[in-house]
């Protein structure tokens, strides 16, 4: 059985997927918002007013299903002890997808060459997710 990371967006979560639509060509697969459940939520367990917000989401990354919500929908999104690693085909492929995650965001290691990638870097995009980027490289490279 696979292990699926849940991203909690705490409110941004449509917010989040277009981002990574445009950044990382995530493709979402499943959405479902409050309003669309078949039982509510139980009282309190959402903020008034959050029927439109996203129940749940599934998208697709770089071939691996990432799981994703509005949760409780009370503010910021917090995201600790954890990156999301990704390993692209090419050296345009990383740059392009590390630069699309960084707008917005903050970089904790730019992206280079290592004695494991041909380019690796790290990064915190705007929604608080951590990201680990890199490529094995093409040849010649």
């Amino acid at each position: 059985m696979p292990v699926q990371p849940y991203l909690f967006f705490d409110g941004r979560c449509e917010e989040a997927l277009e981002f990574y639509k445009k950044a990382l060509g995530a493709e979402v697969t499943t959405l479902m918002r409050f309003e669309d459940a078949p039982v509510p939520p139980p009282p309190g367990a959402v903020a008034p007013g959050s029927e439109n917000k996203v129940m749940h989401a599934e998208l697709r990354v770089a071939g691996t299903t990432l799981l994703a919500s509005d949760g409780s929908c009370n503010g910021k999104p917090v995201f600790q002890g954890m990156s999301l690693a990704v390993t692209l085909p090419s050296v345009a492929d990383v740059e392009r997808a590390f630069a699309a995650l960084a707008d917005g965001g903050r970089v904790q290691m730019p992206l280079g060459k290592t004695f494991f990638a041909e380019r690796f870097g790290m990064l915190t995009d705007r929604f608080g997710v951590g990201w680990m980027l890199l490529t094995e490289g093409e040849p010649g490279q």
